[in-house]
């Protein structure tokens, strides 16, 4: 088991001045499955490969269990890898390539068949202990991946994208099955995924990055109901929060000339706050659809996403002279169609984001 700490690592590549991780400050706890999430460029990977030792620290540190690792050649840091590619020998069989990196370690015949045979029935594998890779579905060959890993007991699992390469229905069964193997086994794990869905379905805490900085860490329901910034507001979340540009008129903020209701820590804060443009985030499930003689936001509904138990339905309106288009989260079944005049309203809370993106109140 182990705890791991970033204290101010960066990664800056040769001929870029522009850090690809920034200072990155980040504590996981002994045990905990902590996903790195971002954009394509956010450097989640590179991070991951920093704790690796697969990737040269150009400025900060890395730590396993208080011990500096910085300098620290991979193989002296005790953890495991697994990738998106499986990176399977084709020529060996499962059992072998699962007990492939304990041979070269020296460890005797017997207790790699013990260890192969234990992951084996952990992750369901022991009747394909004698097939090679090509014999074995896109899943089980994860599976395997997943084995190598487990049979050499790493303080750390270090898992890159290792779902990627799946059908969406069976990237959604293997990730709950990932997710309940380490609880089972209580290994410290830091997971990158570029699926917001799959980082908030799969981690005890998530860490959002954007151009090399960690942006938020936190429990997925924190992110998903406090984000600190306009970025992870509409990063968290699908479909993705409705973020619009408004404007304050005699103190209150408007949509589409109505008001914009406010929390009220966030309402004293707004109060102190100088300027009269923000940002304003809202769900699509804290928006509805008011019936007749209703007062909102009027549009006219062009696009309608039936899902089954719910529906997602597009509303263009006009804001500050502007086509502008909310996402509402109706009920399954939804008799709305495209065409239709509707009027928006406010169901749930809202979030304010000051001129510098950042959250406005707690």
């Amino acid at each position: 088991m182990a705890e791991v700490r970033f204290e101010a690592a960066s990664r800056i590549y040769p001929g870029s001045e522009t850090p690809a991780v920034d200072e990155l400050n980040l504590d996981i706890a002994d045990g905990e499955l902590l996903v790195l999430v971002g954009p394509s460029g956010s450097g989640k990977s590179t991070a991951l490969r920093m704790l690796a030792g697969l990737e040269f620290i150009d400025k900060g540190s890395v730590y396993i269990n208080d011990k500096d690792v910085t300098l620290s050649p991979p193989q002296d840091r005790d953890i495991a890898m697994v990738f998106q590619n499986y990176a399977l020998y084709p020529q060996m069989t499962v059992a072998s390539n699962m007990g492939f990196a304990l041979k070269q370690a020296g460890v005797p015949k017997d207790e790699r068949r013990k260890r192969v045979e234990e992951a084996a029935r952990i992750l369901d594998l022991e009747p394909y202990l004698d097939r090679k890779p090509k014999n074995l579905s896109g899943g089980q060959r994860q599976r395997v991946a997943m084995g190598r890993a487990i049979v050499r007991s790493p303080q750390v699992f270090l898992m890159d994208e290792p779902l990627s390469n799946l059908d969406a229905k069976l990237r959604v069964q293997t990730r709950t099955e990932l997710a309940d193997l380490q609880a089972r086994l209580g290994v410290t794990t830091v997971y990158v995924t570029h699926d917001q869905v799959e980082a908030m379905t799969m981690g005890h805490r998530v860490a959002v990055l954007d151009h090399g900085k960690l942006q938020q860490v936190a429990r997925p329901r924190d992110l998903y109901s406090k984000p600190m910034n306009r970025f992870v507001a509409g990063f968290i979340g699908s479909p993705a929060m409705n973020i619009i540009d408004v404007e304050r008129h005699d103190g209150v903020l408007q949509l589409a000339g109505q008001p914009v209701p406010v929390e009220m820590s966030t309402a004293d804060a707004l109060a102190s706050t100088d300027g009269s443009s923000f940002g304003l985030g809202v769900r699509p499930e804290h928006l509805a659809l008011i019936g007749d003689g209703g007062s909102g936001i009027a549009g006219e509904v062009t696009v309608v996403e039936e899902l089954g138990s719910e529906a997602f339905v597009h509303v263009a309106t006009e804001h500050q002279g502007e086509r502008l288009t909310l996402v509402v989260r109706d009920e399954g079944e939804t008799s709305t169609q495209r065409g239709d005049n509707v009027q928006v309203g406010f169901n749930g809370p809202t979030h304010i984001f000051g001129p510098d993106g950042e959250r406005v109140g707690s």
